[in-house]
């Protein structure tokens, strides 16, 4: 039985129409999903009874089950979810003073096989629908008695690798009849899919994008995240530049610093010559340590050596705060932990 989540706005609107309903009848099934977390057609009392017994015959209210949870001293929370076909994947809630920031996961596993992320040992199990993306950010927002005000697609998978599910997500998210959640507060983070990229920048919504960037050494690249080879870098950042050019938004790019592979003097090098004359925001990442992994996290000294480079080359540079580092913080962690590798 389809599970009804999957739909975001336009897919319940045309859902309604094929049944002969009015449009408006989306709304409705969209605020008794997503702010009053109806757990059956019966409860939406606003639709016609006629209308709750087929949607009852034809759908289902999906919501995956929360097997294991740790809490960090920092406040931030990782979660594993398991779906009704056994599939899991992973979000994690970090809060801040003024604000509940969700990581959600777009595929259950990942294919692109990047070196250092624990998601990647495990390889792909299969894409995820909207609403289990979406059911992430819901529970985590349930668990910790807060409204979300930024969502991230940068769990487990690769977004652009299950694009049409993953907007319908967005869109959710976005949604003032679901989570009202501004666009330029939910971002997707790829690891550099051109394709996925220029189809991006043709979408209406102003959602931000993020880029894995890891090293801009091609051969670097290659071994750290070798499910991007096809797309090298001359072409990444040409996609860039048309994204920039289409949209006027500046993306971020993510550089997760490993002790002797990325945070070299020639690393750095590159990674300023490739970012200047680009419209970016350079997010370095202090890795988190994942179990039986070889990379480990860069000193503060190389940290401070990238940010000091990119700054003398006009790059805006930011270093990402370090949450979770107590608990399976790195993304595929609990799930590994939880279920073996």
């Amino acid at each position: 039985m389809t599970d009804i989540t999957q739909f975001d706005r336009t897919g319940l609107e045309r859902l309604f129409a094929e049944l002969g309903e009015p449009r408006y009848r989306a709304r409705q099934v969209l605020r008794w999903l997503w702010i009053r977390h109806a757990s059956s057609f019966e409860e939406m009392t606003d639709l016609p009874a006629t209308l709750r017994e087929t949607l009852a015959h034809r759908f289902e209210i999906a919501r995956p089950e929360l097997i294991a949870r740790e809490v960090s001293r920092d406040g931030t929370r990782k979660y594993l979810w398991r779906f009704a076909d056994g599939a899991t994947a992973e979000s994690v809630g970090i809060p801040t003073a003024n604000r509940l920031t969700v990581c959600f996961s777009t595929q259950a596993g990942c294919a692109m096989g990047c070196a250092f992320c624990a998601t990647g040992a495990s390889g792909l199990t299969r894409g995820l629908h909207a609403g289990e993306m979406a059911w992430q950010v819901a529970g985590v927002a349930l668990d910790m008695g807060a409204r979300v005000s930024n969502a991230v697609a940068m769990g487990q998978g690769e977004p652009f690798a299950n694009y049409d599910a993953t907007l319908a997500a967005l869109r959710i998210l976005n949604d003032p009849d679901a989570f009202g959640i501004g666009a330029r507060h939910i971002t997707v983070s790829t690891c550099g899919l051109v394709p996925g990229i220029d189809r991006f920048a043709g979408e209406p919504e102003q959602f931000t994008l993020a880029v894995s960037l890891h090293s801009a050494a091609q051969s670097t690249r290659d071994r750290l995240m070798p499910g991007v080879r096809g797309y090298p870098l001359p072409a990444l950042r040409e996609a860039l530049v048309r994204y920039w050019e289409r949209t006027n938004r500046r993306p971020t790019l993510e550089v997760a610093l490993m002790s002797g592979v990325n945070d070299t003097d020639e690393e750095i090098a590159a990674l300023v010559g490739f970012c200047e004359g680009l419209p970016v925001h350079v997010n370095l990442i202090p890795m988190n340590p994942v179990d039986g992994s070889p990379f480990t996290r860069s000193a503060d000294e190389r940290i401070r050596a990238a940010v000091r480079a990119l700054a003398a080359a006009g790059v805006e540079t930011s270093v990402r705060a370090e949450r979770g580092s107590d608990i399976s913080a790195a993304c595929g962690q609990l799930r590994q932990r939880a279920e073996g590798p």
